[in-house]
C-alpha cells in the first residue's frame, strides 16, 4: 500500500508567516565543557513535538557518549565539518561531510570525534522529545566536576530515553 500524507494540521484558506529564523553567527545554547557546542535549531518544543534538530559541533579531542539505544524516538546524524566516528550498531564508520545516518528506536548507536580536528554534525531526534533537558543535565554534570555512580549514570539515562547497549 502507498505511503499517504499524514491528517492536515492547518485548516485556514490561507497560510500564514510563521517561519523561524535563525542566522549562521547565532552563539551556541549550550556549551558542554570544553567538548561540545550545542545550538538548539528546532525543539520538540518549538516544532509541536514533531523533531528536534540539534547543531554538535566537537572540538578535536574524543568525545561523545557510548553505544546506547532509545525506546521512543529515531535519531539521525548529518556530517557537516570533519570526520565524526559513527557507531551503526554493527560497526564504527568514519563518517565526513554529506554522509548520514539513521537510527531507528531500538537501533544501537554512537558517535564521538576522534579524527584531531573540530567537527560538526546535525542530530536529528524524532518526534520531537526535550532533549535539551538531557543536554543541559550533561553541562551541568560536566561544569560542576560531579562524579555519578553507575547507578545515577542509569537512572538518568532512563529518564531521558537513553539506554546503554550490553
Amino acid at each position: 500500500m502507498p505511503m499517504s500524507y499524514p491528517p492536515p494540521q492547518y485548516f485556514a484558506d490561507h497560510g500564514t508567516a510563521g517561519a523561524t529564523y535563525r542566522p549562521a553567527g547565532t552563539e551556541p545554547d549550550l556549551t558542554i565543557g570544553v567538548k561540545s557546542r550545542v545550538g538548539y535549531l528546532a525543539t520538540g518544543a518549538t516544532t509541536a513535538g514533531r523533531f528536534g534538530l540539534y547543531r554538535w559541533d566537537m572540538a578535536a579531542i574524543p568525545n561523545g557518549p557510548g553505544a546506547h539505544f532509545h525506546r521512543t524516538i529515531s535519531e539521525s546524524f548529518f556530517i557537516l565539518e570533519g570526520t565524526v566516528s559513527l557507531y551503526s550498531g554493527e560497526r564504527w564508520l568514519d563518517a565526513a561531510p554529506g554522509d548520514f545516518l539513521y537510527v531507528p528506536p531500538g537501533g544501537v548507536h554512537a558517535f564521538s570525534n576522534d579524527s584531531g580536528a573540530p567537527a560538526s554534525m546535525l542530530v536529528m531526534f524524532t518526534p520531537g522529545a526535550p532533549r535539551e533537558a538531557y543536554f543541559e543535565e550533561l553541562a551541568e554534570i560536566v561544569a560542576s566536576g560531579r562524579q555519578l555512580t553507575q547507578e545515577e549514570w542509569t537512572e538518568l539515562y532512563a529518564r531521558h530515553d537513553q539506554y546503554e547497549a550490553l
